[in-house]
């Protein structure tokens, strides 16, 4: 590229308090990545300046991000850094008509989720249809990042290594695995769905929105419910309905870490609500015939009342506490209702279609999305390999944890994201052969990605560490995945989710995957095999 100078803008939270605390840590990754850029000889120009106001320096709304563009030479260089969660909408607009070579670039840290920001914006920028390259550095100093920013700034893009992606209509399946897929498609399709939405487009995830007439080419259609309705049916519930729903959970030996300080810590009166945005969830759900919900939360319900993320735990959870209608009718009984966390639509097709058919294959079909926070390699215990830390927010089922509700425990959520607490589902992932997937939106269509992996067993120690570097409140899977390196889903995964079910064998996991896959072609995607998937 001829331009000398190289432009850098960072994306941030849209809540105050998180973008306070987490400039530290973004303001010591820019000082690493600007190093870096300058000693390839070029400059850095920071197109918005740390606001004394606020003490922080992130774009932190739509309208400013649309400002701050203004500003920016529409044929610079410009680099995107994140090194904490960011709303891709504050900076979507001006992206979308910048005509010179976008880098977004991420610490490959857990501390705060800058590798998951720096994912939602890859992928929302994949279906905007925004060409853009990708790196990501622990210190910046390394060879892989910095012969990829050389490679950015001598030609205006990065290629990744890719070889672990398989195009599913140049392989062939078992004629079995194949007809089972297919056929299991066409009932879906034919039977219809519906997708109820609590409030579309969460923390300015443009990825996670399905437009409709994708949707519905799969059989799914959307109930656009309110998050304001789902507090005014909270209001209704009972006391004693609330209370039922706790008792049960502690019947079954779940741990609730309460206090007394509302402000920083879980109490018990937060719980209750929970339970009663549990049972409001439930009924709305029945009311209108959702087949799968979501519940955004992180807009407007915030501000109202406790988290959403215990619930979304209990819903996406077979076994769970039995909710009843005003005249006294078990609803969805001896089921889950499937959740996606953050209205994730592209997650919510997923959960519907995965829950129904594994139960199909004889398998339980609890699944959930997970966040890619962050990883490191890890040897022992049998393991030398690469260990994902995929955490979410509380969305995780209770059939995930190796002895179910008795290994599960609820924390208060951050302050700094909610300040109206409420706890999580929290445990760890038993060990187990996974199928992980991810559906998405590119180029107007449809696309999945599918691969196998497994959940491993790390000693309490690495676990604690793990932990206590990411947030040691949210429920934790241990992953490993097959035939796909750190450098390759980082450089193809367009979502700042993932989604993990478990199969009962690893014969079983292959043999689902192969069946999903044939299902999701015959619903009209894109489908991808990624890594090591037996054809056979």
């Amino acid at each position: 590229m001829e331009h000398q100078e190289v432009w850098l803008v960072a994306s941030g939270d849209l809540r105050l308090a998180a973008n306070q605390r987490c400039w530290q840590a973004q303001e010591a990754m820019e000082v690493q990545l600007i190093a870096a850029i300058e000693r390839l000889g070029k400059t850095v120009k920071r197109a918005h300046a740390y606001d004394l106001e606020k003490q922080h320096g992130f774009i932190d709304s739509q309208r400013m991000g649309m400002e701050v563009f203004k500003t920016i030479p529409t044929d610079a260089p410009l680099i995107v850094a994140e090194s904490v969660w960011q709303y891709t909408h504050h900076v979507l607009a001006g992206l979308t008509t910048h005509g010179g070579p976008i880098l977004t670039a991420a610490n490959w840290s857990g501390q705060w989720p800058g590798l998951v920001g720096m994912l939602n914006l890859n992928g929302s920028l994949t279906k905007a249809g925004v060409t853009h390259s990708t790196l990501w550095s622990v210190d910046f100093s390394d060879d892989f990042f910095n012969d990829g920013l050389k490679e950015w700034l001598d030609k205006g893009r990065v290629q990744h290594d890719v070889s672990h992606v398989t195009p599913f209509n140049k392989v062939e399946i078992p004629a079995d695995d194949e007809g089972s897929g297919r056929a299991f498609a066409r009932r879906m399709r034919d039977a219809k769905a519906i997708m109820g939405v609590f409030d579309e487009g969460c923390m300015g995830m443009y990825n996670a929105i399905v437009p409709d007439e994708l949707l519905h080419a799969t059989g799914i259609f959307k109930e656009r419910l309110s998050q304001s309705a789902l507090y005014a049916r909270m209001q209704s519930v009972d006391d004693n309905e609330a209370e039922a729903v706790l008792a049960w959970l502690l019947a079954r030996g779940m741990a609730f870490k309460w206090g007394h300080n509302e402000e920083t810590e879980l109490t018990r009166r937060q719980t209750l609500e929970q339970c009663k945005m549990y049972i409001a969830a439930v009924r709305i759900a029945a009311e209108f015939g959702c087949d799968t919900i979501g519940i955004q939360y992180q807009q407007g319900l915030k501000d109202l009342t406790v988290a959403s993320d215990l619930v979304e735990g209990l819903l996406n959870n077979t076994e769970r506490p039995p909710v009843y209608s005003e005249t006294g009718q078990e609803l969805f009984a001896g089921t889950a209702i499937p959740h996606f966390n953050e209205v994730d639509e592209c997650a919510g097709i997923d959960a519907l279609v995965t829950y129904r058919l594994w139960n199909e294959l004889g398998m339980t079909g609890e699944n959930t999305l997970h966040d890619i926070r962050w990883g490191e390699h890890y040897k022992g215990e049998g393991i030398d390999d690469f260990v994902w830390v995929f955490l979410i927010s509380g969305a995780v089922p209770a059939a995930h944890f190796d002895g179910g509700y008795a290994s599960a425990s609820s924390w208060r959520q951050s302050p700094m994201y909610f300040r109206l607490g409420g706890g999580t589902l929290r445990g760890v992932s038993k060990p187990g052969p996974i199928v992980w997937s991810r559906i998405y939106v590119k180029g107007g269509q449809l696309h999945a990605d599918l691969g196998m992996g497994r959940a491993v067993a790390l000693p309490e120690a690495e676990t604690q560490r793990r932990w206590q570097s990411t947030s040691p409140e949210w429920p934790i899977m241990h992953a490993v995945l097959d035939g796909v390196g750190r450098d390759q889903l980082m450089a193809r995964h367009q979502a700042n989710h993932i989604h993990v079910v478990y199969a009962d064998s690893e014969s079983l996991a292959h043999r689902a995957c192969r069946i999903k896959a044939a299902a999701l072609d015959e619903l009209g995607m894109v489908v991808h095999l990624c890594g090591n998937v037996n054809l056979d």
